[in-house]
């Protein structure tokens, strides 16, 4: 006896599609149903009014809009958690990006470590490591400095009073990150390493555990939703931590 064919749940997508604009969230939702098993009918909406036309007929804001068995779901993110997916929430904090950083970091290190000496496991590797997540970090500060600046300004302790120090010190930190990857003219990146994180340590550990601030980390650049604290003491005494390895070197 032959087993019943099972039938695909059936799921509805309005999204909008154009000449000159295809929606990525529209994208999103469509590959969202698909892996999971969805008979999707999927609806181009074409032109501008006739996105306007579906939006007032259903009474909704944003497109895309998925409808599963009649009942509305609503746009990606309801989609997301019907299906039991997690939503980041805006302004939520997340350590992600300081996760994603340090772990590609390191794993650069490493592949120059097997490059240069065949082995990934050196004690160069580690300061390599260290290194390369210095310039990264400056990097991210540099994407936007004014919001970097504003950010940092509200705890470390020289830009408060200094203010043209919060612009120079994304700048300071990767000119050190560079030096010590390269490894030479360590008369400059040894000094440079020692203040800023020094100062920095000094700075996060007295707004945070002594004043008991809750304040936003400006380490990953001004747009980031690390808290301060732990990650930004950390890359702080890192940079301490090299210096002093450096100079004993």
């Amino acid at each position: 006896m032959n087993a019943p064919a099972t039938t695909k749940p059936r799921a509805v997508l309005y999204r909008m599609v154009m000449p000159s604009h295809t929606c990525p969230f529209g994208l999103k939702a469509l590959h969202l149903l698909k892996s999971r098993g969805y008979a999707v009918e999927d609806h181009y909406l074409r032109t501008r009014e006739e996105t306007d036309a579906f939006k007032a007929e259903h009474g909704v804001q944003t497109t895309p809009q998925v409808f599963i068995d009649g009942k509305r779901i609503g746009g990606h993110d309801d989609l997301r958690r019907f299906l039991g997916l997690r939503v980041a929430e805006p302004g939520a904090t997340s350590y992600r990006p300081v996760a994603a950083l340090f772990g590609m970091t390191a794993l650069m290190a490493l592949a120059l470590s097997l490059a240069v000496y065949g082995t990934p496991l050196t004690v160069r590797a580690g300061e390599w490591f260290i290194a390369l997540s210095m310039c990264v970090l400056a990097l991210l500060k540099l994407q936007d400095i004014e919001k970097f600046s504003s950010m940092f300004l509200n705890y470390d302790l020289l830009a408060k009073r200094w203010v043209p120090y919060a612009y120079a010190y994304p700048w300071l930190e990767g000119l050190a990150g560079v030096l010590m990857l390269w490894g030479g003219a360590r008369w400059l990146s040894v000094p440079i390493a020692l203040v800023i994180g020094g100062i920095g340590a000094v700075s996060v550990f007295k707004a945070v555990y002594v004043d008991r601030r809750e304040l936003k980390c400006a380490c990953v650049g001004g747009s980031s939703n690390v808290p301060l604290g732990f990650v930004s003491l950390t890359e702080n005494v890192m940079m301490v931590a090299m210096a002093l390895w450096m100079a004993l070197m």
